[in-house]
C-alpha cells in the first residue's frame, strides 16, 4: 500500500529501530502492571526507562537510514501507551483515587491529550525543526514519574502534596495540547567543536544525575516543563517593551 505512494521506504519495517520502540512499549507496558500492584516507584522507574528507549530509537532509525511510516505510526502507538496511559495510571492510583471524579477525570484528560499531542505531531511536517509545539509527551510522562521518586525519596506524604500532583496533572494536559515552544534535541549540531562542547555537557549531565537521581532527574525534567511558558513570557515581555522603546523614540523626534 504505502509503495504505492513513490516511497519504497514507507511500507518497510526496519527490526533495530523498532526493537527500541518495542522496548519502550515492554516498559510502559510494565509500569501499568507495577502500578496496579501498588509498586509506584518501580513503575516510576520504568517510565524513564521507556523514555530513554524511546529517544533511543528514533536517533538510531536516523543514523542507519531505517526511518519509516511504520516505525513513526508504531511509535506514536507505543508512546499513548508509555507515556499516556502508564502515567497517567501511576498518577491516579498513587494520589488521585480520593479525589473521586475529579481524579479519574484528570487521568482521562492526560491520556486524552497525550493522544491529541501525538496525532498533532504525526501531521505537522517539522522536517529539521529544532523546537516541539506544545510539550513533548515522554517529558510530561517523565515529570509524573520523577514526581514519585522525589516525593518518596524525601519522604513527602501529605494532601498538599496530593494536591500539587492533582494540579500538575491538568497542568501537563494543558502543555502538551498548547503551542509553547520547547527545545528539541532531535537535530544536534554536527560541528567538531559542538560536539566536543556537548560530549562536556553530557559527562557533566551524568554526574550530576548520578550524585542523587531522585532530587536531579526530578529538577531537570521540571526545569525543562517550564522553559516553554518561561520563554514565551519572557518574549511577550520583551517584545511590549521593545515596543514601548519605540514609541519613546517617535515621541522624542517628534
Amino acid at each position: 500500500m504505502f509503495e504505492k505512494t513513490g516511497d519504497s521506504r514507507r511500507g518497510k519495517i526496519f527490526l533495530l529501530p523498532n526493537l527500541f520502540t518495542t522496548a519502550s512499549l515492554f516498559s510502559g507496558f510494565y509500569a501499568i502492571v507495577a502500578a496496579i500492584n501498588g509498586r509506584y516507584f518501580d513503575a516510576a522507574v520504568a517510565i524513564v526507562i521507556a523514555a530513554v528507549f524511546d529517544g533511543l530509537d528514533g536517533r538510531v532509525a536516523r543514523l542507519t537510514g531505517t526511518t519509516s511510516r511504520f516505525g513513526m505510526e508504531y511509535d506514536s502507538l507505543c508512546d499513548l501507551v508509555s507515556f499516556g496511559v502508564a502515567p497517567a495510571l501511576l498518577a491516579y492510583l498513587w494520589v488521585l483515587k480520593p479525589y473521586g471524579r475529579y481524579g479519574w477525570l484528570a487521568a482521562f484528560l492526560y491520556v486524552a491529550t497525550t493522544a491529541l499531542r501525538l496525532a498533532r505531531f504525526n501531521t505537522q511536517d517539522s522536517g529539521a525543526s529544532k523546537s516541539f509545539t506544545g510539550l513533548p509527551c515522554p517529558a510530561a510522562a517523565g515529570l509524573i514519574s520523577t514526581s514519585v521518586l522525589f516525593f518518596q525519596f524525601m519522604e513527602i506524604n501529605n494532601a498538599l502534596s496530593d494536591k500539587i500532583m492533582l494540579v500538575m496533572v491538568y497542568c501537563l494536559s494543558y502543555l502538551m495540547v498548547s503551542t509553547h515552544g520547547y527545545l528539541s534535541f532531535k537535530h544536534p549540531e554536527t560541528t567538531k567543536a559542538k560536539t566536543f562542547h556537548a560530549l562536556v555537557a553530557m559527562v557533566l549531565l551524568v554526574m550530576v544525575v548520578a550524585t542523587e537521581p531522585q532530587v536531579t532527574l526530578f529538577i531537570i525534567m521540571l526545569a525543562y516543563v517550564l522553559s516553554g511558558p518561561l520563554a514565551d513570557a519572557y518574549r511577550l515581555l520583551a517584545g511590549r517593551k521593545s515596543a514601548a522603546t519605540k514609541n519613546l523614540e517617535s515621541k522624542k523626534i517628534i
